[in-house]
């Protein structure tokens, strides 16, 4: 073997090259280990785990500790007050752009308009929400749900892209001129907002159901400047019950919208009138008279609506073509009086402090009450919030008009009479009697009239609920076949279904069994019940165990001669509420469940005692949840 002249071979030298760079790596991994060790990146490590668990540690903080799911409402009453100022904005800068409107001055004010701006808002207007509306229905073929939906049915849960699509038609309506007001936007996109945040944070569904309270809340507290009145809007008619474990969200998310409405758009709302400082005893009989009427009238709007949509339906008048149609209508009526136009803000302080005739009054009352039913009948998006609150007080100034007409004594003074018919008439309509009571307090300061006005609210809701039953929203519902009365949680009776209630474990005999083999098969004792099915496993019926061993039973017939119930049987997917019916029309205490009418194969059997015990079960759930017990 050749030596190189350093006088070792190339494989003894590279080993000891190998060895040297070995030698080396190990003298420096103290100090790799040291350098790892160092604060600077085991802070930075610490940081990074940190920000990798917030979620988490925020949604068990959230989840735990009711402190922080006030914070939560907080943030969602943030949210409602910055939306509902912007919203308020945009509509503003559109009616200034479309009727050419001096800066800041409502729509409704005006004396006069330009009719041809009228037409062109409103028609226009009109036709872009008809055929964008079939666009969407065609591209994107789901039905928002409103607060008080997402409360009743869903626990709480919103979808935020149809909530912005029906803030969207709102805007699109109130900004042209239609009568209809933004106050079913506000509520809409300040509960979606507030459920979205709420489903990120995992809460549970009575949680849910409380945040999205809150967002509706702060929307209307941030509409209203009003926080009692957005708190009680949201506990009668998004939450649909009041306590204590409720109120700090609740009155926290009106408290930061109103903060945030007053920070950015200051000195906007409220009422600036002129109150008597008492009501006399005598003025009370008369309020109440105006409670009930302003009762009728508000249904008689609620039918109104309905009788527009019906004729526009039997109209052979296409869909997208209704909503234009509608708006040329209204601009008919603006070019008689602006009033009517939008949801009326301008036009409320006017009718407080205008001392209009009689006549006008009424004929300001029918053009608001029919542009109202027509925009919203011919397919403009909006509610009937604010103007169930203008026709209100035009109605209670009417009402004292013409009882000075037609008495000798004293009558209820005119601000009074439009301050308690606006109430009577929004809880008409709107309701939620403590919500309207406390936008008086809130809007005048005044204690005498807030009992004037909680009378007559009173009133109100009682001829309301005994002659038609719901309110605008509820009747809504209605008519869509749903059975919604509040948002009082029933979501809970339709997951509630029969396959989660129902025996699986079932006793089966065949309908060709003789009675003298089925007893000897089924002792007296053994069972209550039997199934009966044929030959291709078909449900036939049930037979009575008992009855089967009677004495007068012969032995030689089969089990098909003493079925039961051969006709009523239940499916998996009906709910406790169709489970309970399908007992009372059968006048069984258990039925059969199959797996659908056709095929009747068995797969379980329920008993009418265990589906009310549940029942009652789920109830006192939930009354435990409301009470925060």
């Amino acid at each position: 073997m050749t030596v190189p002249p350093g006088g070792a071979s190339l494989p003894a030298q590279s080993g000891r090259l190998r060895r040297t760079f070995q030698q080396r790596l190990a003298a420096l991994a103290p100090l790799r280990r040291v350098d790892e060790a160092a604060p600077r990146p085991r802070a930075r490590r610490d940081f990074r785990d940190w920000l990798v668990h917030l979620p988490q540690t925020l949604r068990a903080l959230v989840r735990t500790d009711e402190i922080w799911l006030v914070a939560l409402a907080a943030a969602a009453g943030l949210v409602a007050g910055l939306s509902v100022t912007a919203m308020s904005m945009l509509a503003q800068l559109v009616h200034e752009f479309l009727y050419n409107l001096p800066g800041n001055e409502r729509l409704s004010a005006q004396i006069s308009i330009e009719v041809w701006r009228a037409v062109a808002a409103l028609g226009g207007g009109g036709l872009l929400l008809g055929v964008s509306g079939i666009l969407i229905l065609r591209y994107w073929p789901r039905r928002a749900v409103d607060p008080i939906e997402a409360n009743a049915l869903y626990g709480g849960r919103m979808s935020l892209n149809d909530s912005l699509i029906v803030v969207a038609q709102t805007m699109v309506s109130n900004g042209v001129g239609a009568s209809v007001g933004l106050e079913a936007g506000y509520t809409q996109i300040g509960s979606a907002l507030a459920s979205r945040l709420g489903r990120s944070f995992r809460l549970r569904r009575n949680d849910l159901r409380l945040l999205v309270g809150c967002g509706a809340a702060g929307a209307i507290a941030a509409a209203f400047n009003a926080p009692l009145t957005g708190a009680f809007y949201a506990f009668e008619l998004v939450i649909g019950t009041y306590s204590l474990a409720t109120l700090a969200p609740v009155v926290g998310a009106s408290i930061v919208a109103v903060v945030v409405v007053r920070l950015l758009t200051p000195d906007l709302y409220g009422f600036d009138v002129q109150l008597p400082t008492m009501i006399a005893p005598v003025d009370y009989l008369p309020i109440l008279a105006l409670g009930m009427l302003a009762a009728l009238v508000g249904i008689a709007i609620m039918r109104g609506v309905t009788l527009t949509e019906d004729i526009f339906r039997r109209s052979r008048v296409p869909a997208w073509a209704r909503p234009a149609i509608g708006g040329l209508a209204v601009a008919a009526l603006a070019a008689i009086s602006p009033q009517v136009l939008s949801s009326g803000h301008g036009a409320l302080q006017q009718a407080m402090d205008a001392p209009y005739p009689l006549r006008h009054l009424a004929l300001l009352v029918v053009l608001k009450a029919v542009a109202s039913a027509v925009s919203i009948g011919s397919g403009f998006r909006g509610g009937l919030f604010f103007a169930s609150l203008f026709l209100g007080a035009l109605l209670g100034k009417l009402f004292v008009g013409a009882l000075a007409l037609v008495t000798t004594t004293e009558a209820v003074p005119e601000i009074v009479g439009a301050l308690v018919g606006m109430s009577a008439l929004a809880v008409a309509i709107v309701g939620g009697p403590l919500t309207m009571a406390f936008l008086a307090l809130e809007s005048t300061g005044s204690l005498p009239l807030t009992v004037a006005v909680v009378m007559a609210a009173v009133v109100s809701t009682l001829t309301v609920r005994r002659t038609f039953g719901y309110s605008f929203a509820t009747w809504r519902f209605h008519l869509r076949g749903e059975a919604i009365r509040s948002a009082v949680d029933i979501g809970w009776m339709r997951t509630l279904t029969v396959a989660r209630m129902m025996r699986r474990e079932v006793r089966t005999a065949r309908a060709s069994t003789t009675i003298g083999a089925f007893r000897r098969d089924v002792p007296l004792g053994a069972a209550s019940r039997v199934v009966v099915i044929d030959g291709s496993d078909r449900y036939v019926g049930m037979v009575l165990v008992p009855e089967a061993h009677a004495a007068e039973a012969d032995e030689t017939k089969t089990l098909a001669d003493i079925l039961h119930y051969p006709n009523d049987m239940l499916l998996p997917q009906m709910t406790i509420k169709e489970a309970v019916s399908a007992f009372e029309q059968a006048e069984a205490d258990a039925l059969a469940v199959v797996d659908s009418p056709d095929s009747r194969r068995v797969i379980g059997v329920l008993t009418e005692a265990y589906a009310l015990r549940r029942y009652s079960e789920e109830l006192e759930r939930r009354r435990r949840e409301l009470s925060g017990e």
